[in-house]
């Protein structure tokens, strides 16, 4: 466990499990769900990177510049369609560390993701917040498709309220794929300030990001969230009955092979591409 401060802000990163966030606080208050002692599962953490792709692909499968690549499920529970990439499923290694950075790197060799590269994963912090980079660099002689985002969890309370300019959301169907895009608000009204409270589980990826989000505790500003100009795309998560959510700001839409402009890059050998995420604090 690696352990950053600055000011009365500590940051506690885990790299042996996907060099997640496993906690943040300042003035010893929690800003992102903490991660449970001895947590060995990302899904756990506090914050993941999202690396060379976010979220589900269909059954795994797909068709790229000549290859076809199956790739095997990786969330369990039989469900068939594999997300999130390899990064957040490994170990990271250590390149440098500060007292208020930390460099981590993770290596994929080619295997049934059938092209090599290497991810670079740099968390800065300040007294006033947390600024965390993701890039990755092909090393395939191929073109190599990738995507690129975070995966933050925020503590919910009965009050918190999301604000977050979006034009769209992505309807899911009965398996949380993209089904059909609707305009505008549906069901919530993220642009101007919602409850996070619904009477259902909320999986949708939300088009036309502005790359600002805001968390409230009713009328109190507590958070804000910036990043990339080209996460264009904000991933809101919240369970029925969980004391969190997530909203994940991502370079691409789910199921990004079956879909027209999805945002996924094309990388040829030796090209890189990057994206950061800043929390602010606020009060």
């Amino acid at each position: 466990m690696l352990r950053l401060s600055s000011g009365d802000t500590l940051l506690d990163i885990n790299p042996d499990v996907a060099g997640s966030i496993s906690r943040l606080t300042r003035k010893g208050v929690d800003v992102m769900r903490p991660t449970p002692e001895g947590a060995t599962d990302a899904l756990q953490t506090a914050c993941f990177p999202l690396v060379p792709f976010c979220n589900r692909i269909r059954n795994g499968k797909f068709v790229f510049e000549g290859h076809k690549v199956q790739l095997s499920p990786n969330l369990g529970d039989g469900h068939p369609h594999p997300l999130h990439g390899q990064g957040w499923r490994q170990p990271w290694r250590v390149i440098e560390v500060t007292s208020s950075r930390a460099v981590l790197g993770y290596h994929h060799f080619a295997d049934e993701w059938p092209w090599e590269y290497e991810a670079t994963l740099i968390y800065e912090l300040r007294a006033d917040g947390l600024r965390a980079f993701l890039n990755v660099k092909n090393l395939s002689k191929a073109t190599m498709p990738v995507g690129l985002g975070f995966h933050p969890y925020f503590n919910r309370k009965p009050d918190s309220r999301l604000k977050a300019a979006v034009d769209g959301v992505w309807i899911s169907d009965e398996e949380t794929l993209p089904r059909n895009w609707h305009a505008g608000v549906l069901k919530k009204d993220w642009t101007h300030g919602d409850t996070v409270a619904h009477e259902i589980t909320i999986d949708n990826a939300y088009t036309g990001f502005k790359g600002r989000a805001e968390i409230y505790e009713g009328d109190r500003l507590t958070h804000t969230m910036r990043a990339s100009p080209d996460c264009h795309w904000l991933h809101v998560f919240v369970p029925m009955d969980g004391d969190y959510f997530c909203i994940e700001p991502v370079n691409h839409m789910p199921d990004p092979f079956n879909q027209p402009n999805s945002g996924l890059k094309c990388l040829k050998h030796d090209e890189t591409a990057m994206v950061w995420m800043d929390i602010a604090f606020h009060g």
